[in-house]
């Protein structure tokens, strides 16, 4: 299993990138960088590139709306090759809070526009002659405003002629075409004890799709990293981000990760969650959350109770665990992890 971090990307990218660079001395695998309403992923990224040599650098995600699929691609291709072929290309369709609300672009299709990006851009990264016609038209044609001109291909040269492919995805017909297309599985709000129960028919259904030449699909999913006494603590700060998306990211009947609790089996408390939440009480909202639930999101606790928290991420199958140390020395988690895998 290897082992990975997201960046926090709320803060200076600055020093971000120095405690990136010391995570990488420590034997981090890779880094994931997201963007939702912070700064751009992919401008992150770069500058990650320069202050590492050997972590993989990953954008968790890029929505496949505010972005075209040839500009998904192009970005890919140019942090692939500042990286020197150590990029992970993380896209998903997020969800109407930030498609809509952020964006401004009108949330639909999700599961098409993110089949038709994984398609084009590997398309495009082997530079081949782009002609499509599906969500997005390439070139678009003159019913559409467009003049048909000659369809194009990537004028520079990506180092490889693949990256992998990450999707985010929480719903079985999404996760059923991410087990089909993609190299690797992005869950949100993990629960290694329940997630059988969740995926494992999409999963299924979509690995029987599979090309065999993408190998296994990697699964990157983990929590909040704390070792030794009173690390339990560590676990009621899940508190204010299981609110936020369990409560605001999406209306009543729209939000993901409201029907995803659900489904492991806190109705109630996901209920309680999501009406504090947007009725504007968030620290109610925040006391609704299960404790249980806090703790099956973490790894955080005794020594013993820790490496047992990786061996069930590992059985359930997590192949690249995701972890954010809290601590006063964040690479000393990581080599402890380290170890143990």
């Amino acid at each position: 299993m290897e082992l990975s971090t997201p960046l926090r990307y709320a803060g200076d990218p600055r020093k971000a990138a120095d405690e990136a660079a010391a995570l990488e001395s420590a034997g981090l695998d890779a880094i994931w960088v997201a963007e939702a309403y912070g700064f751009d992923s992919p401008t992150v990224m770069g500058y990650l590139a320069a202050r590492t040599e050997r972590l993989r650098i990953g954008s968790a995600i890029l929505n496949v709306y505010s972005r075209t699929p040839a500009l998904i691609a192009q970005t890919a291709a140019g942090l692939d090759a500042v990286t020197g072929g150590r990029a992970l290309l993380g896209i998903g369709a997020s969800g109407p809070q930030v498609v809509e609300g952020w964006h401004g672009r009108r949330y639909d299709k999700p599961l098409g526009r993110t089949r038709e990006t994984i398609g084009l851009a590997r398309r495009i990264w082997r530079r081949e002659v782009i002609e499509h016609h599906g969500i997005t038209d390439m070139p678009l044609p003159p019913d559409k405003g467009g003049t048909l001109g000659k369809p194009l291909k990537l004028l520079t040269r990506p180092v490889r002629d693949t990256i992998p492919v990450y999707v985010a995805a929480l719903g079985p017909a999404n996760v059923r075409m991410t087990a089909e297309l993609a190299d690797g599985w992005l869950p949100f709000l993990y629960v290694p004890e329940h997630a059988a129960k969740v995926w494992s028919g999409p999963l299924a259904e979509g690995t029987a799709r599979r090309d065999p030449s993408l190998g296994p699909l990697s699964v990157v999913a983990g929590g909040l990293l704390a070792v030794g006494d009173g690390a339990e603590a560590v676990r009621d700060l899940m508190r204010p981000t299981i609110a936020l998306y369990v409560g605001g990211m999406g209306a009543p009947g729209r939000n993901f990760y409201h029907d995803l609790v659900c489904q492991y089996g806190y109705e109630a408390e996901a209920a309680a969650v999501q009406e504090h939440y947007l009725a504007g009480r968030k620290r109610e909202a925040e006391a609704a959350v299960p404790a249980e639930l806090c703790e099956l999101l973490c790894l955080a606790g005794p020594e013993g109770y820790v490496r047992d928290r990786v061996e069930v991420f590992r059985e359930a199958g997590v192949t690249m665990l995701n972890v954010t140390p809290v601590g006063p020395d964040p690479a000393r988690l990581v080599e402890r992890v380290r170890d143990w895998l």
